[in-house]
């Protein structure tokens, strides 16, 4: 019997959720071919388990935090809360433009991390909850005001780590926190990640790496750049110099707008105020920018919305339309898998289990490769972890405890609610 092609594939898959009334039309996990695509590729397009992958996605998106992420998105707006200048100022991270390829870029500074000066102004699970939306925004919002401004589809984003002023101390107080957000983004809103370069890696980050890696997919792991401090132009070569952040070598400053950090420069900011208003009285279905708006005005009641995230596309016309899409990110990814060869990150890290009421294999990824390559023999870039078996987290990190003792201090408060689940 000849294999089935990935359109025939995801025809299968949307009959199977639609089946076991697992997709509804309006469900804010997204309901297009592109949102089905990227549960279909975390799991390789096995249908068993991508349909498992959904339902425990549906599950979480229905109780997490007790409330379900669509409430918790109309409590908190993920760009304009009450905590945020603080959030900022103790876990810096945001949104901010687009690359060469019209990607949103995702900035963190993990240097400016500073947990416990947090904890004194705002609980832990109130942070986790602004972390949760933030995740649910890039779906939401971000993804389809780029692919709206861009005039394509644009699947996932560019993250890009900046390890200035970061160290084993900072690492350890944000460790738990940080698997938990990888564990909940692999699991919940799979394929997300396009790319992601570490900058400013410090001397010895091979042993942070080391306990980080086994936290993360394989197919994540060979997204994965890390460069020391000579990494700017690496960066230009995928972000114009306008999009870039001045602190990271470009020469943006948002002059005006608060700086990069806090300005939330971006087409998801396109009349995003009357959006949101439009949205929480019930005038619009959805947050996301609709055709037309980037350049009009916002739109209100019952919208068509083709390209967006809120209706179960189901024309056979849409399917042929989405294969076209997919035969050309498959050639995409032909053609930067020839980098894969030059990065730092092996592939082999093992894979968490998702935290979900199934059971089910690795989270993972396959698209888009990064073309950021980080040669072992340039001696400004971050040593790599060393070859061999991969070691237990367990192991990995009782090696920091003996090679750090000072570091051996139990962190205070909750994460969140649900630290069993999301911990795998």
């Amino acid at each position: 019997m000849a294999p089935k092609d990935k359109e025939e594939i995801l025809k299968e898959f949307r009959e199977t959720l639609v089946k076991q009334d697992l997709i509804r039309d309006g469900d804010t996990i997204g309901t297009d071919d592109d949102t089905l695509l990227r549960f279909l590729r975390a799991r390789h397009f096995n249908l068993k388990q991508s349909t498992i992958m959904w339902k425990n996605c549906q599950h979480w998106r229905k109780t997490v935090e007790g409330v379900g992420i669509d409430e918790l998105y109309r409590q908190i707006d993920p760009f304009d809360y009450p905590e945020r200048e603080l959030v900022f100022d103790c876990w810096p991270l945001y949104f901010h433009k687009v690359d060469k390829k019209g990607r949103p870029l995702n900035f963190h500074h993990f240097g400016g991390i500073n947990l416990n000066k947090l904890q004194k102004n705002m609980s832990l699970e109130r942070f986790w909850r602004t972390v949760l939306v933030n995740c649910e925004a890039l779906t939401r919002e971000v993804l389809p005001a780029a692919a709206e401004a861009a005039g394509r589809p644009i699947g996932g984003t560019f993250v890009v780590v900046d390890l200035a002023g970061f160290g084993i101390s900072q690492f350890w107080q944000m460790k738990d926190f940080a698997r938990s957000s990888f564990q909940v983004s692999q699991d919940y809103f799979p394929e997300t990640m396009a790319q992601l370069a570490i900058v400013n890696a410090p001397m010895g980050f091979s042993t942070i790496w080391n306990v980080m890696k086994p936290w993360l997919a394989k197919e994540t792991v060979a997204k994965v750049a890390i460069y020391g401090s000579d990494y700017r132009k690496a960066l230009l070569e995928l972000i114009d110099e306008d999009a870039l952040p001045a602190s990271l070598g470009g020469k943006c400053t948002c002059n005006g707008m608060g700086g990069c950090m806090k300005s939330n420069a971006g087409p998801w900011m396109h009349e995003r105020k009357q959006r949101r208003e439009a949205w929480l009285k019930g005038e619009r279905e959805t947050m996301a920018i609709l055709p037309g708006e980037l350049h009009g005005g916002v739109k209100v009641g019952k919208q068509e919305n083709t390209a967006g995230k809120d209706e179960v596309a189901t024309p056979s016309e849409q399917h042929s339309a989405d294969a076209k899409q997919e035969a050309s990110s498959e050639e995409a990814q032909a053609t930067s898998s020839a980098d894969t060869t030059k990065e730092t990150a092996p592939a082999d890290a093992p894979t968490e289990t998702p935290s979900s009421s199934e059971p089910s294999p690795e989270s993972g990824s396959t698209s888009e490769t990064s073309s950021l390559a980080t040669p072992a023999s340039e001696a400004s870039h971050a040593e790599p972890a060393p070859a061999g078996e991969p070691m237990s987290k367990e192991a990995s990190v009782e090696e920091v405890y003996q090679h750090h003792p000072d570091t051996r201090v139990v962190q205070t408060g909750d994460l969140h609610s649900e630290p069993a689940a999301l911990a795998g």
